[in-house]
């Protein structure tokens, strides 16, 4: 079921598998029709995750990438929508021959020929394919009959199934459930696959007279059942799978001969892990966004807030404030040490983000905005310190007379929602002698974007007249990336999204300063 925990695991999984010196990488196979996540609410499907190469991806590909300490690409991110647009538009070509194009043989040879192609393009050792979805869903039935053609193919020595199910403990009986397990192993049985695998997601570790259970009904070893139980950071859990032996049941499945002794990878892993844990001092973080009903809207934000946190000793607490709910009271915003504003779009809630602002302006709270929270901040300055009468951003107020934050001129002419947005990767100039140099300690920088407005420089010179800086600009000086307040203990807002370059113990320096500043 979704939320259970796929991305983990198979993140946990290829984790193992890199530190016993595999080149790895993972896909993410998402059934619905979407074209890619770009239109997708963040409260129902959770954050829209943006890779190196400007692909709107589902959040599962950010969990690999902070796993592996890797970049994955955007054809990592395989959904229905992608396939049946490829099979449609060959068949438009003629390419199938007069052929009759149906599910089998031709959408399930494009889901194969696109794993296939990434593990052979990348010369990987291992792929870990994650099949998002439910055993038994319409939507996922291709994509699980072309693993189980992929398996007949390709032979059980270099295809492995991980089934992962729910073991329920219902706090009436107080006894581990495996009725879930035995139903989804069934009905993955009746479409044609066995699980080698499975991995059971438990609250408390599974006790070893469910886990004989579970094997006797589900014709899996005892040895591959593996307990996923709760934990307080989700980096714990390859050292979980490893120590059940996950990683020598793999190899001896795989027919391959002898572990390479992967000590030094595990030694600087662990470092990483052991640092994620409680503090005695905590940072009181108030996150004002407008997705705040669902904490995977912002999955990145919340991991590079913690990731910082670590590096530099401290807990950090973050609470979710409805930006919505703010238009008059600001007191809810009293008692912090720092406020965030992260990434969003659209009218609502957007007038509680301004306020958000000004009141860290004023108060001298450390602020640090993000696309819409560099947006709104340039907004609320342009009111209140510049005095542009009902300043705004064409996004919330088309007529505005005053637009600071305006579209992009290549916007204007673009009809499509999906995958039209200024996206990915772009490098940026820092200024000298500014608070990004510091920060960054670079005179230029590489880091993904994903919006479709931007700051209106007919108006830039008013602001840096009433002491606002711009400190880091793209694409010749066309675009403002970075604006800071230098008589602020720290204000710092950049239009780029610095959480998507976030690992554990490789913090985005701008969430370490934030950070720092707000501990201090």
């Amino acid at each position: 079921m979704s939320g259970l925990g796929k991305g983990v695991v198979s993140s946990s999984i290829a984790k193992l598998l890199q530190l016993s010196n595999q080149k790895v990488s993972c896909v993410k196979i998402d059934p619905y029709l979407n074209f890619d996540a770009g239109t997708m609410n963040p409260v129902a499907h959770g954050e829209v995750f943006v890779t190196d190469d400007g692909g709107e991806c589902d959040m599962d590909i950010g969990n690999y990438e902070r796993f592996l300490n890797q970049d994955i690409p955007k054809s990592h991110n395989i959904t229905t929508a992608q396939i049946y647009s490829k099979v449609i538009e060959s068949e438009r070509k003629g390419e199938y021959l007069g052929a009759c194009v149906q599910i089998i043989p031709h959408i399930t040879d494009e889901i194969k020929k696109r794993i296939r192609s990434i593990a052979e393009d990348e010369k990987l050792d291992i792929l870990i394919v994650e099949c998002g979805g439910t055993v038994g869903d319409i939507e996922s039935l291709p994509f699980l009959e072309a693993l189980r053609q992929i398996r007949s193919e390709d032979g059980p020595e270099n295809v492995l199934f991980v089934h992962v199910t729910l073991a329920p403990s219902l706090d009436v009986v107080g006894e581990q459930k495996t009725k879930p397990t035995q139903h989804s192993v069934q009905e993955l049985r009746r479409i044609g696959i066995q699980p080698d695998l499975l991995s059971v997601r438990c609250t408390i570790p599974l006790l070893e007279k469910t886990k004989k259970k579970i094997s006797m009904f589900t014709n899996v070893l005892i040895q591959d059942v593996f307990s996923c139980h709760d934990v307080d950071n989700i980096f714990l859990i390859p050292q979980i799978l490893n120590d059940q032996g996950i990683v020598d049941i793999i190899f001896k499945k795989f027919r391959m001969i002898g572990l390479v002794n992967a000590s030094e990878n595990w030694d600087r892993w662990n470092k990483i892990v052991n640092s994620i844990k409680k503090y005695e001092d905590t940072i009181k973080i108030a996150m004002v966004g407008k997705y705040v009903t669902l904490a995977d809207s912002y999955v990145s934000v919340n991991h590079s807030l913690k990731h910082a946190a670590a590096t530099i000793g401290k807990n950090v607490s973050i609470e979710l404030i409805d930006s919505e709910n703010l238009n008059g009271d600001m007191t809810k915003l009293g008692g912090f040490d720092g406020i965030l504003v992260p990434g969003g779009f659209g009218t609502r809630g957007s007038e509680g983000i301004i306020k958000t602002a000004n009141f860290a302006r004023e108060k001298n709270v450390p602020y640090l905005g993000i696309c819409f929270g560099f947006q709104l901040a340039a907004v609320e300055f342009g009111r209140n310190v510049c005095g542009l009468d009902n300043a705004n951003s064409a996004e919330i107020e088309p007529k505005t007379p005053n637009p600071v934050i305006d579209l992009l001129p290549e916007q204007k002419d673009v009809d499509n929602m999906g995958g039209s947005l200024r996206l990915g990767a772009n490098d940026i100039i820092i200024k000298d002698n500014s608070l990004a140099q510091k920060i960054y300690n670079s005179s230029v920088i590489s880091k993904r974007h994903r919006h479709r407005f931007e700051f209106n420089k007919q108006y830039i010179d008013k602001f840096i007249e009433k002491g606002m800086v711009f400190s880091g600009e793209s694409d010749n000086g066309k675009r403002m990336e970075i604006l800071e307040i230098p008589s602020h203990k720290f204000f710092f807002a950049v239009q780029f999204h610095p959480e998507f370059n976030s690992r554990p113990g490789f913090p985005e320096d701008a969430f370490k300063a934030f950070l720092e500043a707000a501990a201090n």
